[in-house]
């Protein structure tokens, strides 16, 4: 797994909730803020605007792709001054399914011009949240443009009929594709951010060959007995060198970014299997299970067991 595949894997829970949703203007819709959650929208047909709670609303067009990382609140409308009268939409239950799930709605309106929308949200687990996905703003606007992001218009084309008209191995193709969306989301964003600014420190970070082979040492074998010496040499830099320029652009120590991966993988071992806590703290670079426990109490203020017990 490289690192960016890691960020996502361990800070989701269960599979993407969706709906393809048919708006008649003239037509308004809020939709409610849903902490511990990421959500996304797709325009696939038609257009309509943002609004945002805080400034000035933002036109969407057919193939935009909107993410919201941190569940914020948000309306969209046909029309940048309608007056939405509607609830806002919340999902019926806070916690996502383990499966997917996905509806069709015809919306409000009447017989004005179409707008077809894939929404779709992610539960996110707080006390797993990587630190790069912190530094996200609350929301992520891509629009259409296959000569800037092709991948990202060829995920949208092929989600655009699979949600349409769902057919045999929909559950399984949507899902899929949902995932390779949002990898391809924050791949394109990580991509597109200057060196300076609340992200660039992840950003370059990934961008950097010597930052990004420690990173992916560390995610690739979080077991193995890491120093700053032996990390530094991933990096092909000196110790002191390395050290100084890993604390700079992530925020925190090498060895405090390692155990801090090590104990979010326990984390997700506990709650997603049912090893022995032996065999977890081996797989996370413990030779002795009250080592592991201590370490784990530490980071989530809960014994491993309790931990696994609460979920």
């Amino acid at each position: 797994m490289d690192v960016l595949s890691d960020v996502i894997t361990v800070a989701r829970t269960g599979r993407a909730r969706s709906a393809y949703v048919r708006w008649h203007a003239p037509w308004g819709q809020q939709f409610a803020a849903v902490p511990g959650s990421a959500g996304f929208q797709v325009i696939l047909e038609g257009s309509c605007w943002l609004r945002p709670p805080h400034g000035a609303p933002l036109r969407l067009e057919t193939g935009d792709v909107l993410f919201l990382p941190h569940g914020s609140g948000h309306t969209l409308a046909d029309h940048p001054a309608r007056v939405v009268t509607t609830p806002a939409c919340t999902p019926e239950d806070p916690e996502l399914p383990e499966s997917y799930t996905s509806d069709r709605v015809d919306g409000l309106g009447q017989a004005g011009p179409v707008t077809a929308v894939l929404c779709g949200a992610y539960q996110l687990d707080p006390s797993r949240t990587h630190p790069l996905l912190l530094t996200l703003p609350d929301r992520i606007h891509l629009p259409a443009d296959p000569s800037r992001h092709p991948e990202l218009n060829a995920a949208v084309q092929l989600l655009a009929p699979e949600v349409d008209n769902p057919r045999l191995g929909v559950g399984a193709t949507v899902p899929a594709l949902l995932d390779t969306l949002l990898m391809y989301i924050l791949r394109i964003w990580l991509g597109e951010q200057p060196i300076h600014g609340s992200a660039a420190g992840w950003a370059t970070a990934l961008k950097d060959p010597a930052m990004s082979a420690a990173l992916h040492a560390i995610h690739q074998d979080p077991a193995a007995s890491w120093t700053v010496a032996k990390l530094a040499a991933e990096a092909g830099l000196s110790r002191s060198a390395f050290a100084r320029r890993f604390s700079e652009l992530i925020g925190q120590p090498p060895l405090g970014y390692l155990t801090w991966w090590r104990m979010t993988t326990a984390a997700r071992l506990l709650r997603a299997t049912e090893a022995p806590l032996r065999s977890i703290a081996a797989e996370v670079g413990y030779t002795s299970e009250f080592a592991f426990a201590n370490a784990f109490k530490r980071t989530h203020r809960v014994p491993p067991g309790a931990y696994r017990r609460a979920s």
